[in-house]
C-alpha cells in the first residue's frame, strides 16, 4: 500500500518541473570543468528530481512481480535491475552539473506532496538538494550501478534471480529516501527501509538457518539503535515544534545552549542510532554476520548504502553535534576504539569476506573519529573514497569465491570457498582480479598516490591537530594494522602455492580455475580507476603537490554553520602534530609506515606454509583471542542473550502456561463441573425433585 501511494502521488506535481534534457547534454563537457558561478547566478532548479527515487522503485516493483510471473526469464531482471540504477545515476549527474553552475548557499527543497498534517505539524514528502545530498546521490547510484552490473554475472544461476534484483533496487531506493529526505521522519522512513532490505538480503538464502539467523541478528541490533533516533526526534519536536531539518538546524544555535543537557541528550541518542546502522561499539557485531548474504549485497551494504547512513546523519546534523562538545568526544572515542578493535580482529580471520567486514567496521571508525573532532569534510571525504575501494575489494573477493565455487561444483569437492586457506596462487588464474584488488589494498592502506592516502591522511592529521594525542596514536596504529591484514589477505588468496584442490597440485586448478567473466571484472576496472584517482579532488596545500581544494569548497556551504559554532566557542585546529611536525611531514611518514607494513607483511606471509582448511589446527594464545573476536559475541550471549532467553522461557512456562492458560483452562473445567452438576439434577424423577426441594427449604429455614 505504501509503495502504491508513492507511485500514484509521486508523478503529478513533479512533472511540471521538466526541463530540456537535450540542451543540458550539449553543455555537459563545459559544465563539468567549469567552476561554480559567483553569487547572483540563477537559482538551482533540480532536473526531474523525483526520477532519482522513481527509477529504483519501479525496478523493485517490476522485478518483484517478475519473481512470480517470469521466474525462468533472466533477461528482464538483467536489463531492468542495473538499468534502473544507471538511469537514476544519469539524473543525479544532470543535477550535479546543474548545481555546479550556481553559487548555492542553502538547500533547494522540492515538495512532492503532504504526508502528515495535524494542527501546526506538517510533514511533507520533500526532497532536499544541496552539496552533501548531491554527493551522496552520486555515490549511492554510481557505485550501486556497478554492483548491480556485477550481480548479473554473480547471481546468474540463482533461481531467485528476479527477487534478488527487486530487493537490491528497493535497498537503493530507501537509501536515496534517507539521503534526500528534508525532515527527520522522512529520513527515518529511509533509515528503517534500509534496515528492512538488509534483513531481506542478508537472509536471502533463507533455507539455510544460519543465514536466516544472521538476517534476524542484523535487524534486531539495528532496532536497538533506532530507539535512540526515535526518542531524539520526539525531543527535537518538543524543543522546536517542527521536525523539518532545515528549520531545526537554522534555529539550533539560537535556541539551544552550547553544551546544554538537551542538545547533549539529542546528539547522544542520534549517535546511538548511528552505532547500530554504521556498526560501531557496542552495536557492531551484526556486520560480520551479514556476510551470509550474496557478496554483491555485502559490497552494497559496506560501500554505498546502509553503513554510511550513520556518518551521513552526523554530517547532516553537524550543527547539533558542534553544539555538544561532550557528544563529540564520545563520538571520537568510540570511533577510535572501534577502528582499532576491528583492525586487530581482522588480522586473524581466514574468511575473506569477514576480513573485509572488520575492515569496514574499522574504516567507519575512522569516519566517526573525523566527525567527532569536527572534521566533517574529512569524514565525508573518506566515506566517498572508501566506497570506491571497499566496493572494489568486496567484488574482487566475490570473483574469487565465485570462481572457486564453480571449480568445486563439478568435482565433488567440499569446503568453504570463502576460506583463504583454500585459495592461494590465484594470481596465475585471475590476473585482472589480482591487479584490481592490489589497487584496492594499497588504497585502503593509505599508500600514495591512491585515494585512501588523501582521505585517511586528512583524518589522522585532523585528529592530531585537534589535540587528541591518544586518538592520534590510535589512528596511526590502525593505519599500520590495515596495511598488515590487507596484505595478508592478498598473499593468502593470490600468491604462493595454489591450495584450491588440496594436494592434487596445480594441474587440476589449471583446468577449472579461470578469470571472472567480463560483466564481473569490468565494474572492478572502473572501481580500480576511481580508487586510483578519487582522492585527487582534495590535495592539501601543505603537500608539495598542486593544491586542489575542490572537495572542501564543494561542501563548505553545508558545514560552514557548524564551523561557525565551533569557532564561536574557541575550537580551532593546531598547525602541528601532537609531537611536532607539519602535515607534509606526517603525510610522508604515514605513507612510509603503510608501505613498510605492506612490504614486511608480504615478506613474512610469503615465507609461511599455509595449511589447508581441512588440515589446519586450532589457534592458541593471543592469536585465538583475535580469531574469536575478543569473545565479544560470547560476552553478549552470556550477559544479554542467555539471561533474556531464560527470562522469556520463564515467562512462557510460569506466566503464560500456568497463570494465563491455567486460568482460562480452569474456568473451562469449572463450567464443565457446573454443567455436570446441573445435568445430575435434571433426572426426570419427581421424587428426586421433591427431595431437593425439601433439602433447600430446610436450608433456607435454618438460615432464617
Amino acid at each position: 500500500m505504501v509503495i502504491s501511494a508513492w507511485l500514484s502521488m509521486l508523478l503529478p506535481e513533479s512533472l511540471n518541473k521538466m526541463v530540456d534534457i537535450g540542451s543540458t547534454l550539449d553543455r555537459v563537457p563545459s559544465l563539468l570543468l567549469s567552476a561554480p558561478q559567483e553569487a547572483g547566478a540563477a537559482s538551482f532548479q533540480p532536473t526531474l528530481p523525483f526520477l532519482i527515487l522513481l527509477f529504483p522503485l519501479l525496478g523493485a516493483l517490476v522485478n518483484g512481480l517478475g519473481a512470480f510471473l517470469w521466474r525462468e526469464n533472466k533477461v528482464i531482471p538483467s536489463l531492468l535491475g542495473p538499468g534502473a540504477l544507471i538511469a537514476a545515476f544519469v539524473v543525479s549527474v544532470f543535477n550535479f552539473i546543474g548545481m555546479r553552475t550556481v553559487d548555492l548557499h542553502g538547500p533547494e527543497i522540492v515538495s512532492l506532496w503532504t504526508w502528515i498534517e495535524s494542527g501546526d505539524l506538517r510533514i511533507g514528502i520533500d526532497l532536499q538538494f544541496d552539496q552533501l545530498s548531491m554527493l551522496m546521490c552520486l555515490i549511492v547510484t554510481g557505485v550501486g550501478s556497478l554492483i548491480h552490473i556485477y550481480s548479473v554475472g554473480y547471481m546468474r544461476s540463482d533461481p531467485a534471480y528476479s527477487r534478488y534484483f527487486s530487493y537490491l533496487n528497493l535497498f537503493v531506493f530507501f537509501m536515496l529516501v534517507l539521503v534526500l529526505g528534508s525532515s527527520f521522519p522522512l529520513m527515518f522512513v529511509g533509515w528503517e527501509g534500509v534496515g528492512l532490505c538488509s534483513y531481506l538480503l542478508i537472509g536471502f538464502w533463507y533455507e539455510n538457518r544460519d543465514y536466516s539467523n544472521a538476517g534476524k541478528k542484523a535487524f534486531i541490533i539495528n532496532r536497538i539503535g533506532d530507539v535512540g533516533f526515535l526518542v531524539a526526534m520526539f525531543l527535537l519536536f518538543v524543543a522546536f515544534g517542527t521536525l523539518d531539518m532545515v528549520s531545526i538546524l537554522d534555529a539550533a544555535p539560537q535556541q539551544l545552549t552550547h553544551g546544554g543537557g538537551l542538545v547533549t541528550g539529542v546528539t547522544l541518542l542520534l549517535f546511538l542510532g548511528c552505532t547500530g546502522k554504521s556498526a560501531q561499539i557496542p552495536l557492531y557485531t551484526w556486520l560480520p554476520d551479514a556476510m551470509a548474504g550474496p557478496t554483491p549485497v555485502s559490497a552494497l551494504i559496506h560501500a554505498a548504502t546502509m553503513v554510511t547512513a550513520g556518518v551521513y546523519l552526523i554530517a547532516r546534523t553537524s550543527v547539533l553535534f558542534a553544539l555538544s562538545p561532550i557528544t563529540q568526544i564520545v563520538v571520537a572515542t568510540v570511533g577510535g576504539a572501534t577502528a582499532l578493535l576491528a583492525a586487530t580482529i581482522a588480522i586473524q580471520q581466514y574468511d575473506i569476506k569477514k576480513v573485509l567486514a572488520y575492515s569496514t567496521i574499522s574504516q567507519l571508525g575512522y569516519m566517526f573519529l573525523a566527525v567527532g573532532v569536527g572534521a566533517f569534510t574529512a569524514g565525508v571525504f573518506h566515506l566517498m573514497t572508501h566506497a570506491f575501494f571497499k566496493a572494489l575489494l568486496f567484488l574482487g573477493a566475490g570473483a574469487v569465491i565465485h570462481t572457486v565455487h564453480e571449480a568445486w561444483s563439478g568435482n565433488d569437492h567440499h569446503g568453504d570457498p570463502n576460506d583463504m586457506r583454500n585459495h592461494g596462487g590465484l594470481k596465475a588464474f585471475m590476473p585482472k582480479t589480482w591487479a584490481f584488488m592490489w589497487i584496492g589494498t594499497l588504497a585502503i592502506a593509505g599508500v600514495f598516490p591512491l585515494a585512501g592516502f588523501f582521505s585517511k591522511d586528512e583524518i589522522i592529521w585532523s585528529v592530531g591537530a585537534s589535540g587528541y594525542s591518544v586518538l592520534w596514536v590510535v589512528a596511526l596504529l590502525t593505519a599500520i594494522l590495515t596495511a598488515v591484514y590487507m596484505t595478508r589477505l592478498m598473499v593468502m588468496a593470490f600468491h604462493g602455492q595454489n591450495r584450491t584442490f588440496g594436494h592434487a597440485g596445480t594441474e587440476k586448478a589449471k583446468r577449472h580455475l579461470h578469470e571472472a567473466p567480463i560483466v564481473m571484472w569490468l565494474p572492478l576496472a572502473v572501481l580500480a580507476a576511481l580508487s586510483l584517482m578519487g582522492g585527487w579532488v582534495n590535495v592539501p596545500e601543505a603537500l608539495p603537490l598542486p593544491h586542489i581544494a575542490w572537495f572542501h569548497h564543494w561542501l563548505e556551504p553545508v558545514f560552514a554553520p557548524a564551523r561557525t559554532v565551533a569557532a564561536e566557542y574557541g575550537v580551532h585546529l593546531a598547525h602541528t602534530a601532537p609531537i611536532g611536525g607539519g602535515e607534509a611531514l606526517w603525510a610522508g611518514l604515514s605513507t612510509l609506515l603503510a608501505v613498510t607494513a605492506v612490504a614486511v607483511t608480504l615478506r613474512i606471509q610469503a615465507s609461511k606454509n599455509v595449511p589447508l582448511e581441512s588440515e589446519a589446527t586450532a589457534l592458541t594464545g593471543f592469536a585465538r583471542v583475535l580469531h574469536d573476536k575478543w569473545y565479544v559475541d560470547e560476552f553478549y550471549d552470556r550477559l544479554i542473550v542467555s539471561p533474556s532467553r531464560a527470562l522469556w522461557r520463564g515467562c512462557w512456562k510460569i506466566v503464560d502456561s500456568r497463570l494465563i492458560d491455567g486460568a482460562v483452562n480452569g474456568l473451562g473445567h469449572l463450567m464443565r463441573l457446573l454443567g455436570w452438576v446441573g445435568g445430575q439434577l435434571q433426572s426426570g424423577r419427581v421424587t428426586t425433585y421433591l427431595l431437593v426441594f425439601m433439602v433447600g427449604a430446610l436450608l433456607v429455614l435454618s438460615v432464617l
